[in-house]
């Protein structure tokens, strides 16, 4: 496939289909709001840019991947992650069973079902092993009790992929079960939690008794810890996208040219700081995604991808509130002259968790100083 060819196209398509209100949102849009967008990729085939073709996915490689995204990034696309085309999809093509794959891939693709990712728990963030939402099995039933926390857009959700232990007898990586759950079914509860800028994309869901039928397992019973590291680490490579980076170091170009900030030689020297290091992260993210692209593991050095983009996000929205001053410590919303919006605060209040979700930075280097560095513990 041609690049400037595939670049044009992709130009084309966003500039016919995509709502021109939709553009540079002072917070990520959610996939029930952009069920038109879903829509219009699923009909183009370009719902699942990774999938590969035989499961109705663009089957990119990974450069190319990232010239699709670029293209979504230049024009301020901002959607939060869509759970079922990212992480869950990936996992079933890899373990899911044939009757599951023809069961959801559809409608994952469609958008007629969006997914939920049932991981962390008050006492399980980046100790994830240390889960206690439990599943015990009767007859052909689980019974699920337990809560998880921080998931995103639960309240949207029609599914919920999750881990729950299924043994309790045993080292805590062991007996734990990988599991999907009806979000209508009975017993489940989901709370809202609302973040420092005002929004509630988090929520808390509680679990009450929900039968669960075996069917619904993915993998062998107590063999999910396998299942749950290849997800992290498709989660990893998705949290260390260079987009996280990308799309703030757009704002930060547009109200730096508003300003006519780019006269001043330290400015730029900050800025291109700033931009070498998310063209060198695409480089080391093109080399992660070719290992998932293969359908092989990924290594304990995806950590460094998370590391890397969430300090350069934070690193930018701390310039961002530089250049915008007062404005950008208020709740204001400015207008460049481009016609169009970017609200500052925002911008600074979603980076600063960026660094602790999805396993903190902290446990990510730890990750690295013992795994790749065999350092000691």
């Amino acid at each position: 496939m041609d690049e400037q060819a595939f670049r044009l196209e992709i130009r084309a398509f966003i500039e016919e289909h995509y709502p021109k209100d939709w553009l540079y949102p002072s917070y990520r849009l959610s996939l029930r709001k952009t069920e038109s967008w879903q829509k219009q990729l699923f009909l183009k085939g370009w719902a699942a840019p990774s999938w590969p073709k035989e499961n109705g996915g663009m089957g990119l490689n990974p450069f190319q991947q990232i010239i699709f995204q670029d293209e979504l990034d230049r024009v301020g696309i901002n959607h939060a992650p869509n759970a079922g085309i990212t992480m869950f999809g990936p996992l079933l093509i890899r373990y899911g069973s044939e009757a599951q794959k023809a069961q959801y891939l559809p409608d994952i693709l469609s958008g007629k079902a969006i997914w939920a990712q049932g991981y962390s728990e008050p006492d399980a963030g980046s100790d994830l092993a240390n889960l206690r939402t439990s599943a015990d099995l009767g007859g052909d039933h689980f019974v699920v009790n337990g809560q998880k926390t921080w998931t995103s857009f639960a309240h949207e959700a029609d599914m919920i992929f999750l881990l729950a232990r299924t043994n309790k007898d045993c080292k805590k990586q062991e007996g734990i079960s990988f599991l999907l759950i009806d979000m209508k079914d009975p017993g489940i509860t989901i709370k809202r939690i609302t973040n420092i800028s005002g929004h509630s994309e988090f929520c808390e869901v509680f679990f009450d008794n929900v039968r669960v039928h075996r069917d619904q397992m993915v993998g062998e019973i107590n063999k999910g810890w396998t299942m749950a590291k290849s997800l992290l680490g498709s989660e990893r490579i998705t949290l260390g996208s260079p987009k996280i980076a990308k799309f703030p170091l757009s704002l930060v170009k547009k109200l730096a040219d508003e300003y006519d900030l780019f006269a001043d030689p330290v400015f730029t020297a900050r800025y291109n700081e700033l931009q070498l290091d998310v063209d060198d992260l695409n480089a080391a993210y093109i080399r992660f995604a070719e290992v998932l692209r293969r359908g092989d593991e990924l290594g304990p050095e995806v950590s460094l991808l998370k590391i890397w983009i969430t300090d350069t996000f934070q690193r930018t929205t701390d310039l961002l509130i530089e250049i915008a001053g007062e404005d950008g410590c208020i709740d204001k919303t400015l207008r460049v002259a481009d016609g169009s919006t970017l609200h500052v605060a925002n911008q600074y209040f979603i980076s600063r968790p960026s660094t602790i979700y999805g396993g903190t930075n902290e446990i990510q280097r730890n990750i690295l100083a013992k795994a790749v560095l065999q350092l000691p513990g």
